[in-house]
């Protein structure tokens, strides 16, 4: 699976939302930095070459949709991340959030609760 850049995350975030989506809705969806259509349209058939897209063809129009679930993309960003700046280490992963103060002790204790359930 290949790293997106960040526009093609934010397109993939709005396809896994609607499921399903016309080029033009998707530009709907779009609040920040609308890019021009035909600019959406290349980058959405580029996520298609890339395998994590395809479409169903109506006419001249295509109605696109994920292939790749918003969750396996996910599990393989954030287990990138962490090996890449935290040297495979989820305690350093967790600690630097501590120590920019991102995480609060009650969540600490939450994580922990859920950590001694799956035991």
């Amino acid at each position: 699976m290949q790293k997106l850049t960040n526009k093609e995350e934010e397109i993939m975030h709005v396809l896994w939302k609607l499921e399903k989506a016309f080029v033009k809705e998707v530009m709907a969806e779009m609040h920040d930095e609308q890019p021009h259509y035909n600019t959406l349209s290349t980058i959405i058939r580029n996520l298609e070459e890339k395998g994590f897209v395809a479409h169903n063809a109506f006419g001249n129009t295509h109605q696109y949709y994920p292939v790749v679930k918003k969750e396996d993309y996910r599990k393989r960003f954030m287990n990138n991340a962490i090996d890449t700046y935290f040297k495979g280490s989820y305690k350093n992963m967790v600690s630097h959030f501590a120590k920019e103060s991102k995480i609060s002790a009650d969540e600490l204790r939450e994580i922990l609760e859920m950590i001694e359930q799956k035991k």
